[in-house]
């Protein structure tokens, strides 16, 4: 049996070795200790969504303790990587404590000429091109979402999706008169992509206004 001490008040390093202990290979949870990165990813994912749930609830009792979910699962994952000697919680704080101060040079370093954040991220992470910017929007993205960041970026380079109602329709028709699935995936793909297109024309966040739209349903799903 793994004693922990009895505390007032428990800090991020008591985090850090609770985790250590859980993952211990001989008196460690049997669950906890032969978990891997791959096996608890949506784990992570359902934290962070359950964190903005308590965001959009503006209940911050249920903010702390789900910031405490996602904590968890970032010394989970942490704690994972330095028994396989990839890195450290340290490193981790470091490499975060770095970034901040890189990318605010206006706060610790005087350069108040800095106006395009989203070019200082790039040149740090060496994107140079639009295929660069284009591929480092995480793919684990809710689709609108992602679909809303590619557009956004690739508009950068001057590339913009038509916003066209028209080929929003064309291509629903087409996946409802196709017999073909693929051919019915391809256009539903197409319906969206430019229905994200539309909604960043009107100001509108496609995901967010998806979300609203499926709470109204919740509501009154008969007058949908």
């Amino acid at each position: 049996m793994n004693a922990y001490p009895d505390k007032e008040l428990y800090t991020a390093d008591d985090l850090v070795a609770i985790i250590a202990l859980l993952r211990d290979p001989e008196k460690g949870c049997p669950w906890d200790k032969v978990q891997t990165h791959q096996s608890i990813r949506m784990n992570f994912l359902e934290e962070a969504y359950e964190a903005v749930d308590a965001i959009d609830l503006e209940d911050p009792h249920l903010l702390c303790e789900e910031l405490g979910d996602v904590m968890m699962q970032v010394a989970f994952h942490t704690q994972i990587a330095q028994e396989a000697g990839h890195f450290t919680w340290q490193q981790v704080c470091d490499g975060v404590c770095r970034k901040l101060i890189e990318r605010h040079p206006h706060i610790f370093g005087g350069d108040t000429s800095i106006k395009d954040w989203d070019a200082l991220k790039n040149k740090e992470k060496g994107r140079l091109t639009l295929q660069d910017d284009l591929a480092s929007v995480p793919q684990a993205l809710p689709a609108l979402m992602r679909a809303a960041k590619l557009q956004k970026r690739a508009a950068r380079y001057g590339i913009q999706v038509a916003a066209d109602a028209t080929a929003v329709a064309q291509s629903a028709q087409t996946a409802q008169d196709t017999a073909d699935p693929q051919v019915a995936a391809q256009a539903v793909g197409q319906m969206l992509f430019a229905a994200v297109a539309l909604a960043r024309k009107a100001g509108v966040d496609p995901e967010e206004a998806l979300q609203q739209y499926n709470a109204d349903f919740l509501v009154a799903p008969e007058s949908h």
